[in-house]
C-alpha cells in the first residue's frame, strides 16, 4: 500500500509538470551568451561551448568565476538551464540572481544551489533582498539529481509579485505587500548574475561539510538565456506599462495547477522557511501571512 500511494503521488506529480508545461504560453528567447551577458571575473574558469549557446563554469583551488548581464532590467521573467556539479560536491555554490548593484538599499532575488555529500539531496535556498533588508531565505531539496541533466531555474517579477521557479514549478512566491509597510523590489533595475564559488563556511550543514579539493576542478553547465523585461536604459514608459505580458492578468496570481504544485513542494520538500524561524524571528514577519 505505500508503495503504491508513493507511485500515485509521483504519477500525479509528473501529469501536474507536463500540464503546467503545456499552459504556460511559449515566450522563451534563448540567446546565446554573448548577446546578452559578459564575464566578470576569472575568464580563464568559464568556457563558451557548443558556439556560444552554452558555457562550462569551473571551480578549482585557484578560483571560481562569474558572469554578468551586459544591461539592467525593470521587471521581467529571466531563465537559465543549469546542470551542476555532479558528485561530492559539498561546500560549493552555484548562483543565479538578479542584483540593482547598490549598497545601502540593495535589492535582489538569490537562487543559490547548495553543494551536497554524494547521495544527499541538492538543496536550493532563495532569498528576497529589497531596499537592503534581506534575510528572507527559504530552503527547498531539489526532487531530482540536478547533476545528472539541465533543468531550467526561472524568475518571474512584476509589480504584484515575485516567483521563483523550476522547471515551471512555483517554490516560492514573495508577494508586494507595501501596504503593510513591507519592503518591495519596485524602483532599481537589476542586472543578471551567476557565479560558482567556494563557500564552505556554510554552505553544506551550516559549514561543518568542508570542500574535497581532490575532486576539483568542478565545474556547472549552462545554457538557453533567455532575459525578457525592460532594459535599463531603455524606454522609459516600459517598466509602468500594463501591457507587457509579465504585468497580464495571468501572473497576478498562480493557476489552479500551479498553486497544487507549490503546496506539494512546500510541503514535501521545504526543510527551511524563515517564517517558521522562531528563533530569528519570534514574530513573524508581515508578509509570511500573505500566502499565494
Amino acid at each position: 500500500m505505500v508503495v503504491s500511494i508513493f507511485s500515485a503521488r509521483i504519477v500525479f506529480f509528473i501529469g501536474l509538470c507536463l500540464f503546467a508545461a503545456l499552459y504556460r504560453p511559449v515566450l522563451s528567447r534563448p540567446a546565446k551568451f554573448a548577446d546578452d551577458f559578459r564575464i566578470t571575473w576569472s575568464d580563464t574558469h568559464i568556457t563558451q561551448i557548443d558556439g556560444g549557446r552554452a558555457i562550462q563554469l569551473k571551480l578549482d583551488p585557484s578560483s571560481g568565476c562569474g558572469f554578468a548581464s551586459k544591461k539592467q532590467y525593470l521587471f521581467g521573467r529571466v531563465s537559465m538551464k543549469i546542470k551542476l556539479i555532479p558528485g561530492d560536491s559539498a561546500g560549493t555554490v552555484a548562483a543565479f540572481y538578479m542584483n540593482s548593484d547598490t549598497d545601502s538599499v540593495r535589492d535582489e532575488l538569490d537562487f543559490e544551489f547548495l553543494g551536497n555529500r554524494s547521495g544527499q539531496p541538492y538543496t536550493v535556498q532563495t532569498n528576497v533582498f529589497a531596499h537592503g533588508k534581506g534575510d528572507r531565505e527559504q530552503r527547498v531539496n531539489l526532487w531530482f539529481d540536478p547533476s545528472r541533466d539541465f533543468h531550467e531555474y526561472a524568475i518571474s517579477w512584476n509589480h504584484l509579485r515575485i516567483v521563483f521557479y523550476v522547471d515551471n514549478v512555483p517554490i516560492r512566491v514573495y508577494k508586494n505587500n507595501e501596504a503593510k509597510k513591507v519592503p518591495y523590489p519596485r524602483f532599481q533595475p537589476m542586472g543578471v548574475y551567476s557565479t560558482l564559488w567556494e563557500a564552505d563556511d556554510w554552505a553544506t550543514r551550516g559549514g561543518i561539510e568542508k570542500i574535497n579539493w581532490s575532486g576539483a576542478p568542478f565545474y556547472a553547465y549552462y545554457k538557453d538565456f533567455d532575459i525578457e523585461g525592460c532594459s535599463v536604459p531603455g524606454p522609459a514608459d516600459c517598466p509602468a506599462n500594463p501591457k507587457n505580458w509579465w504585468e497580464g492578468s495571468a501572473y497576478h496570481q498562480l493557476s489552479p495547477v500551479e498553486a497544487r504544485s507549490y503546496r506539494w513542494v512546500r510541503v514535501n520538500h521545504m526543510i527551511y522557511d524563515y517564517c517558521t524561524d522562531r528563533s530569528r524571528f519570534p514574530v513573524p514577519p508581515p508578509e509570511c501571512f500573505a500566502g499565494i
